[in-house]
């Protein structure tokens, strides 16, 4: 009487193991229509996306396959084993999908500080430009407070300490400064900015 061949079904898990570090792909084939239910099941809880845990699962059995010397049946089951690798390939993907959502992140910051157009950002650099040349004609204390409440940072009182001027000066000067700026800039106006 002859046995018909065994399909991946028919054979039992010992056998299985055993062909699969043989290098047998029956033995894959069978060790795959067993377990990938459970890796695509792992997979797809902790990505939450049906394609990726498909395309987890693949790679959890091509790794698998090619670092099949790397298992040891004394020390755990194949499935354990698999699910090793599984978890592995997800926190890969779950790095992975970090890394890009931090890039496109990025991406998007850059974007919102740099304008959409040119004429946009010809516009800004002409604002800088006009203001930088009106800030220059400033007395130089009023210049001074001004540079270093808006491009230091610094808070009246801090200027106040920084110069060794009394508060009230530096509000002064501030305040002067501010006005003299606002007429200056001021397209067509009339008013007197002498202050």
């Amino acid at each position: 009487m002859t046995t018909a061949p065994q399909t991946g079904a028919d054979i039992d898990e010992a056998e299985v193991v055993a062909g699969f570090l043989a290098g047998d792909e029956a033995c894959l084939e069978a060790a795959h229509r067993r377990w990938r239910p459970l890796v695509y099941a792992l997979a797809r809880r902790a990505l939450g996306d049906a394609k990726e845990a498909e395309d987890i699962t693949q790679v959890v059995f091509l790794a698998a396959w090619r670092g099949r010397a790397g298992f040891s049946p004394e020390r755990g089951t194949l499935s354990g084993w698999l699910v090793g690798i599984t978890r592995r390939k997800i926190a890969d993907a779950l790095s992975a999908r970090t890394r890009r959502n931090e890039l496109v992140a990025a991406a998007g910051a850059k974007m919102l500080l740099q304008p959409a157009d040119g004429v946009a950002g010809t516009e800004a650099c002409i604002d800088r430009v006009l203001l930088a040349d009106e800030l220059s004609r400033l007395p130089a204390a009023q210049r001074r407070v001004l540079n270093l409440a808006f491009y230091d940072d610094l808070t009246q009182t801090q200027i106040a300490e920084f110069t060794g001027w009394p508060l009230g000066t530096v509000k002064s000067h501030a305040r002067r400064g501010l006005h003299r700026l606002a007429c200056r800039l001021r397209e067509g106006d009339a008013v007197e900015c002498a202050v």
